[in-house]
């Protein structure tokens, strides 16, 4: 019988955020593989008109979007424990729209080659790629978990920002960032969800003789 949540990604995309939070949430769900020619196919347009992955489909209605996919799962699984409680809710969503938002658009902007001068930085909401880190730094101190004590679904988000900023050197290695990362890839459920994900990855090309 096929579930009623579906999950369309790609396991080399921004999907394995998802991954691993219907890994922590526990939750039965269908994996339909999408290739980035097929993303821009109308069949998946009509699902994420972007055409990008990863989206969900739960019980008919689309989520897209890391961050909203990773606060809805969290709403509507709530046995999980994912969620925000009450004290916990302020840094909770702070600091997974700030990592949607400022360090995405930092870490992005930068990697394309694009740095605004001081003037412009006015304009952009992360005002400069130092500024966004190093209050990004100043946020993964605060505690051992971003929203305090206990891990949630915004760990999830913006550690994987994290963890990928480190693997790929968009984000400096310092050890506030090590230290969190180290935290979060020790779970059962990240481990299990990159298991997944790598065993769907492509061949590599044989080596010529």
């Amino acid at each position: 019988m096929a579930s009623d949540l579906i999950f369309y990604t790609n396991p080399m995309s921004r999907g394995r955020i998802v991954r691993w939070m219907l890994e922590e949430t526990g939750a039965e769900y269908d994996t339909v593989v999408v290739d980035y020619t097929t993303m821009k196919d109308e069949s998946y347009r009509a699902i994420n008109p972007m055409g990008k992955v990863p989206a969900i489909v739960h019980k008919g209605q689309v989520i897209t979007e890391c961050a909203g996919i990773c606060a809805y799962l969290a709403d509507v699984f709530p046995d999980a424990g994912l969620g925000p409680r009450g004290d916990e809710k302020a840094r909770y969503f702070r600091w997974l729209f700030f990592a949607a938002g400022p360090v995405e658009q930092a870490v992005t902007n930068r990697a394309a080659g694009f740095e605004p001068t001081a003037e412009r930085g006015r304009m952009f909401g992360y005002g400069n790629y130092d500024l966004a880190i190093d209050v990004l730094e100043q946020a993964v101190t605060a505690g051992p978990y971003i929203a305090g004590d206990r891990f949630t679904a915004a760990d999830v988000y913006l550690g994987s920002q994290v963890a990928w900023g480190l693997q790929f050197g968009t984000i400096p290695r310092r050890d506030a960032f090590a230290a969190y990362v180290e935290r979060l890839t020790a779970r059962d459920a990240y481990i299990r969800a990159g298991a997944k994900d790598d065993a769907l990855m492509p061949a590599p090309a044989p080596t010529p003789a």
